[in-house]
């Protein structure tokens, strides 16, 4: 592998990590500094895919890719179903002795699919790695208020962790699913899109902008488009 490859392995890896640690050494307010956060990374996403993505699925003229984002949507909405939103900063902690299995599964098949087109794109990794930091963080508290071994909560943390870099993985060493690399972008692209409006739709008091989520939101669309 060359060291592009190692790179965009250990970026996923590395954000996920950075969201997970956070909590544990600055409490954040979810009115606060996660929400900002959860605004820069949806709004980021998506001009990633406006910019991005977009041309370059649909600059083929096949029509049909318009159904595996449409796929990708409604998987995406599956997903949350089991996750009660917790892609998009929904998280309740009732100090549980269980393990949130459906929880961790939605998200780390959610984590591990989006890997899956990283090894050909640059600029959706930028993406995945900011996005990876707020939702490290929402799982990271959800598991610090359940009754838990800390043993089973850092191994279920760093395994969510790695599912993005196990889905590069998968894609870069399997030919069926090299051979259909559009079609999965476009999976991962309906994904995204989902994620990132409802983030945008869902991030604001009372369906309201204020000034800092504002900015937030604009800085998050130009540095997409300059990249």
């Amino acid at each position: 592998m060359s060291l592009k490859e190692y790179w965009l392995l250990i970026l996923p890896f590395l954000g996920a990590m950075a969201g997970i640690m956070l909590p544990q050494f600055f409490p954040l307010k979810k009115t606060l500094g996660l929400k900002i956060i959860l605004s820069f990374s949806g709004a980021f996403l998506l001009g990633i895919t406006v910019f991005e993505l977009f041309p370059e699925i649909f600059s083929t003229g096949s029509k049909q890719l318009s159904i595996y984002v449409m796929g990708g949507i409604l998987f995406q909405i599956v997903l949350e179903y089991f996750s009660k939103g917790a892609e998009h900063g929904h998280y309740h902690s009732s100090g549980s002795n269980f393990f949130p299995l459906t929880l961790w599964l939605s998200l780390s098949i959610h984590a591990l699919v989006e890997g899956m087109p990283l090894s050909n794109q640059m600029e959706l990794t930028y993406g995945i790695v900011i996005h990876k930091i707020p939702i490290g963080m929402i799982l990271s508290i959800i598991m610090g208020k359940i009754n838990i071994s800390s043993k089973i909560m850092w191994s279920a943390l760093i395994l969510f962790s790695l599912m993005t870099p196990i889905g590069n993985l998968i894609m870069t060493y399997t030919p069926y699913l090299i051979d259909h690399q559009l079609e999965i972008i476009a999976w991962v692209m309906g994904m995204i899109l989902h994620i990132s409006t409802t983030i945008l739709f869902e991030s604001n008091e009372n369906h309201r902008f204020n000034l800092n989520k504002l900015i937030t939101i604009l800085v998050a669309i130009l540095l997409a488009y300059l990249i």
